[in-house]
C-alpha cells in the first residue's frame, strides 16, 4: 500500500512537472489595444493582423505556442498604468503589444521602460516614443508622427509651391504632424503662411473655411482623423475650396472613412507607409488570406499588427525561441529585415521603421499607391540617448 501510495505521489509530481514544462515553453503576448469606443475597428485590426501572422506560423512565435493576455485599453490614459501593470506583474507577459492612442502608449512604455519588457508599438505614432523616451526594450511597427507629415512636405516643395496654411486639432498629434510638414516644406522654400488649430475632438471648421478663402494659399495641409476628418473634406468642397485650392494631409486624413466623405474625398493626395494597389507578393499573398479570413479588406493597422508578430517572431529566433534571453531577442529585432507587406523594412538605432514613404490617391473608394516620394525615410530620433 505504502508503495502504491509512493508510486501515485511521484506521478502526481512527474504530471505537475510536466504541465509546468509545458507553460514555460509558450510566450506569452500581451495585447493591450482598444476593443471599445471610438478605435475600437483600430484594436480589432491590429489584433486580426498580429493572430493572422502567428497562424501562418502555425500557431506559434520562435517555435513556441503562443498565448494571449488581452486588455481593452478603452483609449484611456488614466487607466493605461494600471492595465499595462496587469499584464507585466500579474499576467507575466514577455511582449506588450499596443495601441492606437499616443497618451496610452506613453504610459505603457513607461511601465516596458521600469519592468525591462519588450514592448512593440503597434501604431501611436508619438515622436518621443522613439525619440526622447526612446528605451532598449520599445519597438515601433507603425510610424512617428513626423515620418508621413515630412514625407508630404518634401513632396509639395519639390512640386513649386510656395505658400501653405495648415490646420488641426491642438493636440499632441496634430501639432507633431504640422511641425514634421513645416521642416521639409521650409527647408524646400516654401513657407507656412498661417498655422490654424481648433481644440479637439471640435468639429466647428467654418471661420478656418472662411480664413483660407480670404488667404488664398496655394494648397492647405491639415491633420484629422476619423469622422473629423470625414466632416473637414465634406465642409472644405461644400465651401467651392476643393477645386481652387488643393487639399493634402498625411494618411489618417482618409484612411477608414472614405464611405463617410463621399464624393468629396475623390482625387485627394495623402502620404503613408502603406497604400492599396501595392504588388509586392507580400502583401499580395497578406491581402489574400486576411479577406479570406475576416471578410474584409486589411487596412495600415492590420498591416502594422501583422508586422509586429514578424518583429518579435524575428527577436525569438535569435534567442532560439527563448523569450526570457531579453538582450539577444531585441539584437533580433534590432537587426531584421522585415519583409512586410508596406515593403521591406529595418529598424533606426531608435527602433523606428526606416521606410517609404507612398503618395496615394483616392480612387474609386481606395487610397491608391501613386509613387514613392520619400524611399527609406528615418525619424530623426531627436533627443534619443540609444
Amino acid at each position: 500500500m505504502a508503495f502504491k501510495l509512493k508510486t501515485t505521489a511521484l506521478l502526481t509530481l512527474a504530471c505537475l512537472a510536466s504541465a509546468a514544462h509545458a507553460v514555460s515553453d509558450k510566450v506569452k503576448v500581451g495585447l493591450m489595444l482598444p476593443y471599445t469606443g471610438t478605435y475600437a475597428a483600430l484594436g480589432t485590426a491590429m489584433t486580426n493582423g498580429f493572430k493572422q501572422y502567428v497562424e501562418e506560423n502555425g500557431g506559434k512565435l520562435g517555435g513556441r505556442e503562443v498565448e494571449y493576455a488581452v486588455v481593452d485599453d478603452e483609449s484611456n490614459p488614466a487607466k493605461a498604468t494600471e492595465n499595462a501593470k496587469k499584464l507585466v506583474s500579474r499576467e507575466k507577459v514577455d511582449v506588450l503589444v499596443g495601441t492606437a492612442h499616443s497618451g496610452v502608449a506613453l504610459a505603457m512604455a513607461k511601465v516596458a521602460r521600469d519592468s525591462k519588457t519588450i514592448m512593440i508599438v503597434s501604431n501611436a505614432g508619438a515622436n518621443d516614443l522613439t525619440g526622447s523616451l526612446c528605451s532598449p526594450y520599445i519597438f515601433r511597427s507603425s510610424f512617428s508622427a513626423w515620418q508621413p507629415s515630412y514625407a508630404m512636405g518634401e513632396a509639395l516643395a519639390k512640386k513649386g509651391l510656395k505658400n501653405i496654411a495648415t490646420v488641426t486639432w491642438k493636440y499632441s498629434f496634430g501639432e507633431e504632424s504640422v511641425a514634421g510638414f513645416k521642416e521639409a516644406f521650409e527647408k524646400g522654400g516654401g513657407k507656412v503662411v498661417k498655422e490654424m488649430t481648433l481644440p479637439f475632438p471640435n468639429v466647428e471648421f467654418q471661420p478656418f473655411l472662411t480664413e483660407i478663402a480670404s488667404l488664398k494659399p496655394d494648397a492647405v495641409f491639415v491633420f484629422f482623423a476619423g469622422a473629423g476628418a470625414a466632416k473637414f473634406v465634406s465642409d472644405y468642397a461644400a465651401a467651392g475650396l476643393k477645386s481652387s485650392i488643393p487639399l493634402y494631409g498625411p494618411g489618417f486624413l482618409t484612411d477608414g472613412n472614405l464611405d463617410a466623405m463621399g464624393a468629396a474625398g475623390e482625387g485627394l493626395l495623402t502620404t503613408l507607409h502603406y497604400a492599396d494597389g501595392l504588388t509586392n507578393e507580400k502583401d499580395v499573398a497578406f491581402r489574400s488570406k486576411y479577406v479570406a479570413k475576416y471578410k474584409m479588406q486589411p487596412d495600415v493597422y492590420a498591416m502594422q499588427g501583422y508586422d509586429a508578430a514578424q518583429m518579435y517572431e524575428a527577436g525569438l529566433r535569435a534567442a532560439a525561441g527563448d523569450p526570457a534571453k531579453k538582450d539577444v531577442v531585441i539584437k533580433g529585432m534590432e537587426s531584421a529585415t522585415i519583409d512586410s507587406p508596406r515593403g521591406k523594412f529595418t529598424l533606426s538605432r531608435a527602433h523606428n521603421p526606416v521606410q517609404d514613404i507612398y503618395m496615394r490617391q483616392v480612387k474609386s473608394g481606395g487610397n491608391i499607391m501613386l509613387e514613392v516620394v520619400s524611399p527609406k525615410l528615418e525619424d530623426p530620433a531627436r533627443g534619443c540617448k540609444l
